[in-house]
């Protein structure tokens, strides 16, 4: 038996804006003195509040602790995009079209929406934060458009249905003339994802879960009779462990120089005035993800999710030693601002109120690593950009394993390869970097 040991703990720049927009939160305790558990889970993102759900489903009776190394929704699930997507996304594609089964993962998908629908509505969770509206795919180029009409075949192959949007339509959903069309697929739920992950741990307090804030864990060791799961300030025994952790499993030791770490950046302007809003036109709201997977991701809020704002994402940077600094932070920035000024020119050179940096794992084959590490040890980790779904799947995954449940989920992401091995440092990060920036200069106008 081995002992996992953190080498490093998540490093996030910028505020998780998701969740300061929603103003003060009541934070849960800081794990002090031992204890014991039934069931352990480091990592209060999608995939381990995930995870705590479905065995709370499938346990009712037992004794479950989340350890969580920040606050609940400052780390990666108050950072992201908040696009919960049925529909296959490749991020390494040029239209997002999946290399395997896509049939099987649409399914899947469509559990883990079904999963959080249903945690919406059990845990009263404001509607606002789980809105139901699908999402538009645009193109601001012929090439652009060349790659939604390829993916629009695809989904018709699978028998899902899309609808093409012209510049026109384009402009009267978003107010900005820059999108020459676009694609809108109707099964995606766009997220208040720092909301509703504060309402599905609040949930699950009020079922019983115990969830710890600042409490990262440093080491989980064997000792004669259980695993025991060390913070700095104290520790718990138990039985069963969940690694929920992303790519931070790296950081324990598990599937070293087989995980590309990268960051993605995001601005978010301050609540629009009325000013602002009449000359901006377009609808109250609505998510962008770009054609072209490397381009940039918009999306228009209003006050019922935090104000009437535009987030702006794009840069992406491998970082293997998951730590962005303030001069990639700089650098996002001002390519975010020209982004946004190219799209909204009637409100150019308004100065964004938050700017942030988001951690994201993929593995270059695209499998997850959602299996027994260990006899009583699970992981529910890599999420492959798509952390909202990928999340809440390998978590109800990892949960249903620890229980002896076989699902569509336990097979699928059982019978994956292991991540391919990277190529080695420092070749990995240079030559990686040089394709993202080419890339990225390549999807400039997307």
């Amino acid at each position: 038996m081995m002992a996992y040991r953190a080498k490093r703990l998540p490093v996030h720049l910028g505020p998780a804006a998701w969740n300061t927009i929603l103003g003060p939160q009541t934070y849960g305790p800081v794990l002090r003195g031992s204890r014991t558990a039934d069931f352990v889970i480091v990592g209060g993102g999608f995939a381990g509040l995930s995870a705590a759900r479905r065995l709370k489903q499938l346990a009712p009776d037992a004794s479950i602790v989340v350890l969580e190394a920040g606050h609940i929704a400052e780390g990666a699930a108050g950072r992201n995009s908040g696009f919960m997507i049925d529909l296959p996304h490749d991020l390494t594609s040029d239209d997002y079209a999946g290399s395997g089964d896509d049939k099987a993962m649409i399914r899947l998908n469509r559990m883990a929406i079904s999963f959080a629908r249903e945690t919406v509505t059990d845990y009263q969770i404001d509607r606002n934060y789980f809105d139901e509206c699908g999402k538009v795919n645009g193109a601001a180029s012929p090439r652009a458009k060349a790659h939604n009409d390829s993916y629009a075949a695809h989904l018709a192959s699978l028998g899902e249905t899309s609808q093409a949007l012209d510049a026109q339509q384009m402009k009267e959903l978003t107010g900005s003339a820059h999108y020459q069309s676009g694609l809108y697929t109707p099964g995606t739920v766009v997220l208040q994802p720092a909301g509703y992950i504060r309402g599905l741990a609040d949930g699950l307090r009020g079922d019983g879960v115990d969830i710890y804030e600042q409490s990262p864990v440093d080491e989980i060791a064997k000792d004669a009779t259980a695993w025991v799961v060390k913070t700095r300030n104290g520790s718990v025994s138990t039985g069963k462990v969940i690694l929920s952790v992303n790519g931070h499993l790296e950081s324990f030791g598990v599937e070293k120089g087989r995980l590309m770490q990268l960051f993605l950046y995001a601005s978010m302007t301050p609540d629009l005035d009325s000013e602002a809003l009449a000359k901006l036109g377009g609808q109250s709201r609505w998510g962008i993800t770009p054609s072209d997977p490397m381009g940039t991701t918009m999306r228009r809020i209003d006050t019922a999710q935090g104000g009437n704002r535009i987030v702006t994402r794009t840069c992406a940077m491998l970082k293997p030693d998951t730590k962005p600094s303030p001069r990639d932070m700089a650098r996002a920035a001002r390519v975010m601002q020209r982004k946004f000024d190219r799209r909204f020119p009637q409100l150019a050179g308004l100065k964004m109120e938050h700017v942030w940096a988001g951690h994201l794992c993929l593995s270059m084959n695209g499998v997850s690593v959602m299996r027994e590490i260990e006899n009583g040890v699970y992981s529910a980790c890599v999420q492959n950009g798509l952390g909202t779904a990928r999340g809440t799947l390998t978590g109800i995954g990892a949960a249903e394993l620890v229980c002896g449940v076989t699902s569509d989920i336990t097979k699928h992401f059982t019978s994956e390869d292991r991540p391919s091995r990277l190529p080695p440092q420092p070749f990995r990060q240079i030559g990686a970097n040089a394709v993202l920036r080419w890339q990225e200069h390549r999807a400039r106008s997307e």
